[in-house]
Order: structure tokens, then C-alpha cells, then sequence
């Protein structure tokens, strides 16, 4: 988004902020729902982060992106509502460490059709922890770098890492359940 749209809104101008709103809606619903885990408490986490990143505005300092300022308003915000509703994630079943190699992911995938597999990457993503979700996302569907995930989250360098190595492991875990894939087809 170009610094000229942020100033066409700060001279007031409704339809460049409705342009952004369309720019930022489903990437911020997306990132809101990994964290919240419920539709209609991310849609209103959504709302609020526009309001608030409309009111503060004048505070943006262009230091990055305007996407990566407001991602982090939507994340500050849906953690904030995750608190406010005590909701916490379900805790998972521990399953017993399988070792899945790329390749056999891939061969599984390869099987379904895309609608198949974007179901279950999204029901796997939901039955992990918010912290999890929310790194796979950032770094592998939205295509932010490990820096603008630090800027967005405010997480550090190292602990961005450590999430996303743990999220790594951890969806594997999940798809295998999701896929009820045996772990002697496996070998």
C-alpha cells in the first residue's frame, strides 16, 4: 500500500480506508482465527483492529509496512480477546512420535484434491495452540519473513524459530491423525 493512500485517509477520504479494509480483511480474519479459534470472535477482532488502526493512524511512523503495523494490531487484539473470553486452546492428545518424511506427506497430499487438502491444513491448524498456528501461517501462508514475523508479533528472533520448529512438529503429529495415516505404511 502506498504512503499516498495512508495520507489520502488521513485527509479524510472514506473510500481510501474502505480500499484498505478490502486490502487487509482476509489476511487479518485468517490470523485472528488462529489465534481466537472461533469465527465470530475473529470477525469481531477484525472490526476492532480497524477502528483502532483507523484512530491511530497518525501514529503510523512508515518504519515498515503498513500491513505489518496492522497485523500487529489484529494479533495484539485477538490475544487480548483470547484473554477476555478465557477460552484456551483444546489440549491434544499426545500421540506417539512418528517420524514422517517429506516425500510421504507430499504422496498423501497428492491424493486429494486442492479443496481436500486447504480443509484439512485449515482443521489441523485449528487444533493447534494459538502461538503454533499463528507462526505456520505468518511464515507459510501469508509468506512473511522471520523478521516481519518478530515486527508483527513482537516475538523474538530465537523464539519465532523455536515456534516454528515446534509448529513444524506438532501439525505433523495433527495431519497424521487428521489423515489416519499408519505408521507401519510408513517404513
Amino acid at each position: 500500500m502506498a504512503d499516498t493512500d495512508i495520507q489520502k485517509v488521513l485527509n479524510g477520504d472514506a473510500d481510501a480506508f474502505r480500499f484498505i479494509v478490502r486490502e487487509h480483511k482476509d489476511n487479518a480474519y485468517t490470523l485472528a482465527n488462529s489465534v481466537v479459534k472461533d469465527e465470530a470472535l475473529a470477525q469481531d477482532v477484525v472490526q476492532v483492529a480497524f477502528i483502532k488502526s483507523y484512530r491511530k493512524l497518525d501514529t503510523f511512523k512508515k518504519e515498515s509496512s503498513y500491513s505489518t503495523w496492522f497485523y500487529r494490531i489484529v494479533i495484539n487484539e485477538a490475544f487480548n480477546k483470547q484473554k477476555k473470553e478465557k477460552k484456551k486452546p483444546e489440549a491434544l492428545e499426545m500421540v506417539s512420535p512418528v517420524e514422517l518424511r517429506v516425500e510421504e506427506i507430499n504422496a498423501e497430499f497428492s491424493k486429494m484434491e486442492q479443496n481436500d487438502q486447504q480443509f484439512y491444513i485449515n482443521e489441523a491448524l485449528m487444533r493447534l495452540p494459538a502461538n503454533y498456528s499463528l507462526a505456520l501461517r505468518l511464515f507459510y501462508l501469508n509468506e512473511f519473513s522471520l523478521e516481519e514475523i518478530t515486527q508483527i508479533t513482537g516475538w523474538t528472533n530465537a523464539n519465532t524459530r523455536v515456534l516454528l520448529y515446534r509448529a513444524r512438529k506438532e501439525i505433523k503429529h495433527v495431519l497424521t491423525e487428521l489423515l489416519n495415516i499408519n505408521k507401519e505404511d510408513l517404513y
